[in-house]
């Protein structure tokens, strides 16, 4: 924003409009202390950019499945009064790596995608692969399309094969993906840190990290074909 613009001012009903949340909702987030009060003018209390920006900062953690509770605890760290340049960038920094594609349906739905019935041994080795997630109330969550794991199911291999290849990938990548957050907390969040944050570097670091997350993504990609054709190479030479 400019710093001679005068800061936007909304009502309440003004604010569910531009963030597409109901009037009710916003009130429940600031009685949770999730957003900071209006600036009232005489009865009247008025939201501005800072509010708008927060909001969208919990719409997008509640789309990426985070819980009400770990909407909380994040939001404990990020005061009230920060800029919306701030809230841009925290963002940015929780949007998904991989696009993840999750769908929540009944076991009937479930055995009509599959084109068959699917007993309780086959959807714990669909769990198992990362395909799907069980859930309490006896629903499953789809993670992306059905057919790969139904294909490995298929495969004639042993499931407990197919469950050890995947616990050693989930191992491996997960190492690697807390080295790699590590680094950029080392070297690109810490000096942002250390010169106290200021406000000229911040749209660049979001920006930048936008970018850098599918590259990052087709380097690992990239990186792993590569090592196994090397692997390949070796074991037959």
């Amino acid at each position: 924003m400019d710093v001679h613009e005068t800061p936007r001012q909304l009502t309440i009903d003004q604010l569910a409009r531009r963030t597409g949340l109901s009037v009710r909702t916003i009130r429940f987030y600031a009685g949770r202390g999730l957003v900071g009060p209006p600036t009232l003018r005489g009865r009247t209390g008025l939201y501005g950019d800072e509010h708008v920006a927060r909001l969208e900062l919990i719409g997008e953690m509640s789309a990426l499945g985070f819980t009400l509770a770990a909407i909380e605890r994040h939001l404990e760290r990020v005061p009230h009064g920060v800029t919306p340049e701030d809230l841009a960038l925290h963002r940015a920094l929780l949007t998904p790596w991989v696009p993840e594609y999750l769908e929540d349906v009944d076991r009937a739905e479930l055995d009509r995608r599959a084109g068959r019935p699917l007993g309780d041994a086959a959807l714990a080795d669909l769990e198992t692969l990362g395909v799907l997630e069980l859930l309490d109330d006896g629903r499953v969550r789809l993670h992306g399309a059905l057919g790969p794991g139904l294909d490995m199911l298929d495969s004639g291999l042993p499931p407990d094969l197919l469950r050890a290849s995947h616990e050693l990938i989930a191992k491996h990548t997960t190492a690697l993906a807390e080295d790699l957050m590590a680094l950029f907390q080392r070297d690109v969040l810490q000096p942002y840190r250390d010169a106290g944050r200021p406000a000229s570097q911040r749209a660049r670091l979001a920006e930048t990290l936008e970018r850098l997350k599918p590259i990052t993504v087709q380097g690992v990609v990239a990186a792993f074909g590569r090592a196994v054709n090397r692997t390949i190479r070796d074991r037959v030479g």
